[in-house]
């Protein structure tokens, strides 16, 4: 079918197994993350397709970027897009629960990425999938067991950048506080100027910042019209950018 590969500049993703196809948060997650260039090893935690851990490969020099997906059809399609890609022998998948992996794995890393399940629509779409939506809603991954395995996993000079629901912020901030992780950026963003805040993607470190860096970045002028903002963030890894 159509929508079963959605190729990108530098690599193709299959997904017709994987409840959630291919979506805007999660490649502007990808090419939103700031990179030191020390990052020698990377976690994505419900990798899905593995999407952002291939956005990662491309824009770092990491060893090692593993992906934990409890899903099997989409751990399925992660490990076959992984050994697709030009980064094969630096992308490995784990098939487990989040709460299983960070029990078990006693190594840290210094970069961790989370495109979390959400009961929410999309962010430049009013339609919605029964099956999509059901998938998110079944897999949901609970904050708090989100943020315990990031404290335990996150080394100590690593940061935790995810995407959440705008109105999900705050709570998730006050939450992170509690394992003594705190916010150094912030992106909100919003379809349209005329729309409410739909994301907030946000950077953690372990010392608290005085001075938080947060900007908001507006997607589309009209329909299919881009802001220089957006392509300039996306550009690396969509054709038509």
């Amino acid at each position: 079918m159509k929508n079963d590969i959605f190729h990108f500049k530098e690599f193709d993703v299959i997904q017709s197994k994987s409840a959630m196809k291919i979506g805007t948060d999660a490649v502007l997650l990808g090419a939103w993350v700031s990179l030191t260039h020390n990052e020698l090893k990377v976690l994505d935690i419900g990798s899905g397709t593995g999407v952002l851990s291939l956005q990662l490969a491309q824009r770092s020099m990491a060893d090692t970027i593993d992906a934990v997906e409890i899903d099997p059809g989409a751990f399925e399609e992660c490990v076959t897009n992984f050994e697709n890609s030009p980064w094969g022998d630096r992308l490995f998948c784990y098939h487990a629960g989040f709460v299983e992996f960070y029990s078990e794995i006693e190594e840290t890393y210094d970069l961790i990425i989370s495109n979390p399940p959400f009961f929410q629509s999309p962010l430049n779409s009013e339609s919605k999938s029964n099956s999509r939506e059901t998938a998110r809603f079944q897999d949901r991954l609970n904050f708090e067991e989100l943020l315990k395995g990031v404290s335990v996993l996150l080394a100590e000079d690593g940061q935790f950048s995810l995407i959440l629901p705008y109105p999900e912020m705050e709570e998730f901030i006050q939450k992170a506080e509690d394992h003594a992780l705190f916010p150094v950026a912030i992106l909100n963003v919003r379809g349209h100027s005329s729309s409410p805040l739909k994301r907030s993607l946000i950077t953690f470190r372990r010392n608290k910042e005085e001075n938080i860096v947060q900007n908001e970045l507006i997607i589309e002028l009209g329909r299919h019209l881009y802001t220089q903002d957006y392509i300039d963030l996306v550009k690396d890894f969509y054709l038509k950018m």
